[in-house]
């Protein structure tokens, strides 16, 4: 373990250091006390110093300590896998976990989940880490006690090891074990639906609650892409075009939306069919064949090479979020039922529960869509029997 650096370093101080001078006089100097205002945007974000942060880390100055308030806060917004190094802080520190799926750990213990709404005291002098989960970026707001000029003390990094040896599946695991969906997991299945049958303003509405809700750009975008291979190219091309808009109308707003990851490269050729053969066993549950597959052979080689391979095999997306996005796609859609039984089945393969399905076909009901949420709740209802993996 490398010796603590004891600097004047904070998970937001170097960088409220360099807009000091715009949150003005100290109102201690002043003959009678006012309200001051700092507009949002005034001050600019800067970048985590990679020195005490793995992956890309933005934070976004708020107040430095000052004689009335002895600690300084600012927003800090950690893309998917990003986390800050261990590090402890000598009057504490608060955390008010604003969008995303996060962790932290004290030195020692396990790593716990963090959910939106969700507060964290860090002790004095508690070795720890905080940053985003494995697939899902993760922004907080922390405020941090000073001691004679100082708030964080930095120690080693985090390696890669730690981190996936503590946070793999983490995300997966964590839907499951209290039965209920996050709310970033619930804004999925009305993107889907609203896409799928083409209902514009439904989607744009559902974007706008799933990006408030933690949901990146990367991820929305992926939801969209991946559900042209089940509505069809046309009704992905107007659903990336609602996007665009989207996100433009929040830029003007003054919104600043998460942009994700992109997506690591891919096998092709034969090692492609490969991956999407193993990644479509894995979901079904079982190889897939059987005499529709005899008679279209071809139809077998696309989803096994496209479906599975191309698409599945994107890591900007994770797996129960796609599911989650198929089964609401193809509840939107009339005559699907034994594909939308399918993948009910899927997600259970992947970690999703019954309970959680429901919780996406109320979802669905109260965004409008009753009879999509039916179709989920009838799946549900029959026995999962073996089907045609797609």
């Amino acid at each position: 373990m490398r010796r603590a650096r004891k600097g004047r370093a904070t998970l937001a101080a170097w960088a409220l250091a360099a807009c000091a001078g715009m949150l003005g006089a100290d109102p201690a100097d002043a003959q009678a006390a006012a309200q001051e205002i700092v507009r949002a945007g005034v001050q600019p974000p800067a970048a985590g110093p990679a020195e005490y942060f793995t992956g890309r880390v933005r934070v976004d100055p708020a107040w430095p300590a000052n004689d009335e308030i002895n600690a300084s806060g600012g927003t800090v917004t950690f893309e998917a896998g990003a986390r800050s190094a261990w590090h402890t802080h000598p009057r504490g520190q608060r955390l008010l976990v604003l969008s995303g799926v996060g962790l932290t750990q004290e030195w020692g213990k396990t790593v716990q989940v963090l959910r939106p709404g969700d507060v964290v005291w860090c002790p004095p002098g508690a070795k720890h880490w905080h940053g985003a989960a494995p697939t899902t970026p993760m922004s907080h707001l922390a405020v941090t006690g000073t001691l004679n000029g100082r708030n964080v003390d930095w120690m080693e990094k985090v390696t890669d090891a730690q981190y996936d040896a503590d946070a793999s599946n983490t995300e997966r695991t964590t839907m499951n074990a209290d039965q209920r969906l996050s709310r970033k997991h619930q804004a999925i299945p009305p993107i889907a639906a609203a896409m799928a049958v083409g209902d514009m303003a439904q989607l744009g509405t559902a974007l706008n609650e799933g990006l408030d809700e933690g949901l990146t750009i990367s991820e929305a975008r992926e939801v969209l892409v991946q559900l042209y291979a089940y509505a069809g190219f046309p009704r992905s091309l107007n659903a990336l075009g609602e996007l665009m808009k989207v996100l433009e109308a929040r830029r003007q707003r003054g919104l600043k939306d998460a942009p994700g990851r992109d997506p690591g490269s891919l096998p092709t050729g034969k090692e492609l069919l490969a991956l999407g053969t193993a990644n479509q066993t894995r979901l079904s549950g079982a190889p897939v064949h059987g005499p529709l597959f005899d008679f279209a052979p071809a139809i077998d080689e696309f989803l096994k090479t496209h479906l599975f391979g191309d698409i599945f095999g994107r890591d900007n997306l994770d797996w129960p979020s796609r599911e989650l996005a198929t089964v609401g796609a193809l509840a939107a859609l009339p005559g699907v039922e034994s594909q939308l039984q399918s993948h009910v089945r899927i997600a259970m393969n992947v970690g999703l529960t019954a309970p959680q399905l429901r919780s996406a076909a109320d979802v669905l009901a109260a965004r409008g869509f009753r009879e999509a949420a039916g179709r989920i709740v009838s799946a549900l209802d029959k026995p999962l029997a073996n089907a045609p993996g797609r």
